[in-house]
């Protein structure tokens, strides 16, 4: 099973050990295509703050953020898994997993990212700030830049079981599953029962309850249809909408009653 992920806006310090060293992080295939940002990203943010601030879409308030760039190579790097914070990962809470759900975790979970395409929860990286909705004066937009090598390294990924796709949109135009990779896939939407309606905050909520519930029970069912069912058992309330044709992801639903 491989679970794919958005980044946090939030993220943690960086932290005070060793620095980021690109050639480590899993899917090597990206990696010059990481290069290629992490070099503009950090030019970007040492020079006109202004621009840089403009460019990666920062308010006022959030103008100190600029400076995690201009230390991507040198900052202490942490795992993935610490460094994204925010709604989703609080309710992951992967820090509390046990030793077997954290070692699922480790091989299951990728986190997509404007800056390194997509990472692993044990990937050391340092804290950044850089949406995949970023358009780079010399790369241009992110989403773009990413789709050519992520259609390379990410069916290798996937292997031959689920990828069960938790991405919000944004992310999820960085890399679209295809073919018989696309037949395995299942999209979830978290709606709120009495409404239909998805909340934001209560969408990431979920969406953390239920990688935690499928990482803690060492649930790794091996197709959509079985994901289904795996849910149900474990106490969610899920409609399933079945592709028409072969090719298409499969969308799930799943309604919860209480928002919070």
């Amino acid at each position: 099973m491989l679970v794919l992920l958005p980044p946090s806006e939030g993220k943690a310090p960086s932290g005070r050990g060793t620095a980021l060293k690109l050639e480590s992080l899993s899917l090597p295939g990206l990696t010059e295509a990481r290069r290629a940002v992490l070099d503009e990203l950090a030019e970007l943010c040492a020079g006109d703050e202004e621009k840089a601030r403009e460019v990666l879409g920062l308010s006022e308030g959030l103008r100190g953020e600029i400076a995690k760039n201009t230390q991507l190579r040198s900052a202490g790097a942490r795992p993935a898994g610490e460094i994204y914070t925010g709604v989703l990962y609080d309710a992951l809470d992967l820090a509390s997993l046990d030793t077997a759900a954290k070692r699922r975790a480790g091989r299951s979970l990728l986190v997509f990212s404007g800056l390194w395409g997509a990472v692993r929860v044990t990937d050391r990286i340092p804290s950044y700030r850089c949406s995949m909705g970023v358009r780079l004066p010399g790369l241009g937009a992110l989403g773009a830049h990413w789709r050519t090598p992520m259609a390379a390294a990410l069916p290798e990924a996937a292997g031959d079981g689920l990828v069960l796709d938790l991405r919000s949109s944004a992310y999820a135009g960085a890399w679209k599953p295809k073919g018989e990779v696309a037949g395995r896939t299942a999209t979830v939407r978290v709606l709120h029962a009495p409404t239909r309606k998805v909340v934001s905050h209560f969408n990431k909520a979920t969406k953390g309850r239920i990688v935690r519930s499928l990482l803690s029970a060492g649930a790794e069912p091996a197709d959509p249809a079985e994901l289904v069912e795996t849910l149900r058992d474990l106490g969610y309330e899920v409609e399933v909408q079945a592709p028409a044709r072969a090719g298409t992801a499969w969308a799930l639903d799943v309604l919860v009653n209480e928002v919070h």
